[in-house]
C-alpha cells in the first residue's frame, strides 16, 4: 500500500523539493499551500494540492478531513511550514512575535492534533517536524525564530514519548544553511524591524551577512533535506533526529563543546 503523505509549506524550498522526491518514491502526496499559483505548481509536480493557512485552524481541519475522506488514512505528516522573524527583541512587536509562534509552533501543533486520531486508529504513522540547527543554538537578531525552534525541539520530544504506545514515530529534522527563500525573508525582516533606532547599524550588518550566505552557491540544496525525509519515511525505525545541510553539524558541535562566552564571540560578530 502506498503511503499517504501531507507536506506543509510545500510550495517552495525544502517543501517543494520533498513533494517532488516523495512523488518519485511512489507515495500519495498532498502538498499544502496558500496561493492558487502555488497550488498549480504542486499539482504540476504530480501531487494533490491542499489549500491551507497555518494560522487558520478551520482550513487545517478541512484539509485533514479531505485527505481522510479521499484516502482513508494518513501515514506521514511532514510539518515543514515556517519562516524566520529576525530583528532586535526591542524592535520586534509582540504581535509579530505571536505570529511567528502561531505559524512555527501552534499551527504545526494543531494540524498534528488533527491527524493523530487517524494514525492511532491505524496503529501507525510518522510525524516529521522541520526544526533547524537554530533549535540547538542561537544567532544575532534571531531571538523569536530561535525561540520557536527551541520550543519545537522540546515539544517534539514530549510528543515522541506520548505516541510510542500507538506505534507512531516522531522525527525531528535539523537543517543547516539551505538555499531557499527563507534566508532572504529573514534578512528582509531584519531590515524592516531595525530600519530606525539603536539597532540600525547592527541590523544592516547582520542582514548583509545573511544575504551573502543564503544567496551564495556555497550552501546546501533543498534536495539534501528531501533525501533525509525520504530516508526517514522508508525506515522501519527512523532516527529521532537527522542533522543535514551546510554548517549544521559543525555548528551543533561547537555549541555543545564551547562555553557560552566563546560561542557568543563566534556568532556575535
Amino acid at each position: 500500500m502506498n503511503k499517504v503523505v501531507i507536506v506543509t509549506g510545500a510550495s517552495s524550498g525544502i517543501g517543494f523539493s520533498t513533494v517532488k522526491r516523495l512523488v518519485a518514491d511512489g507515495y500519495i502526496v498532498y502538498g499544502a499551500a496558500r496561493k492558487k499559483s502555488d497550488m498549480k505548481k504542486i499539482e504540476g509536480a504530480g501531487a494533490t494540492a491542499l489549500s491551507l493557512e497555518m494560522t487558520d485552524y478551520s482550513s487545517l481541519e478541512k484539509a485533514v478531513a479531505r485527505v481522510i475522506k479521499k484516502e482513508g488514512r494518513i501515514d506521514v505528516l511532514f510539518n515543514n511550514a515556517g519562516y524566520g522573524l529576525y530583528g532586535a527583541i526591542e524592535d520586534v512587536s509582540i504581535d509579530d512575535a505571536k505570529q511567528q509562534f502561531d505559524v512555527n509552533l501552534f499551527g504545526l501543533a494543531r494540524i498534528t492534533q488533527l491527524v493523530l486520531p487517524q494514525m492511532r486508529k491505524q496503529k501507525s504513522g510518522t510525524i516529521i517536524n522541520t526544526s533547524s540547527m537554530a533549535g540547538k543554538m542561537y544567532t544575532p537578531l534571531g531571538a523569536w525564530y530561535h525561540a520557536t525552534k527551541h520550543a519545537l525541539e522540546g515539544w517534539s520530544d514530549c510528543l515522541r514519548i506520548e505516541l510510542k504506545q500507538f506505534g507512531i514515530d516522531v522525527v525531528i529534522i535539523e537543517p543547516g544553511a539551505i538555499k531557499t527563500p527563507w534566508g532572504s525573508g529573514a534578512a528582509d525582516n531584519i531590515e524592516r524591524t531595525t530600519s530606525d533606532g539603536a539597532y540600525k547599524k547592527y541590523g544592516k550588518k547582520v542582514a548583509r551577512s545573511m544575504r551573502n550566505r543564503y544567496e551564495s552557491n556555497d550552501i546546501s540544496s533543498p534536495k539534501v533535506i528531501s533525501d533525509v525525509v525520504s530516508k526517514a519515511i522508508s525506515s522501519s525505525k527512523p532516527k529521532t533526529r537527522y542533522v543535514a545541510g551546510k554548517y549544521a553539524k559543525p555548528a551543533l558541535f561547537a555549541r555543545k563543546f564551547l562555553s557560552d562566552r566563546m560561542f557568543d564571540k563566534i556568532v556575535g560578530g
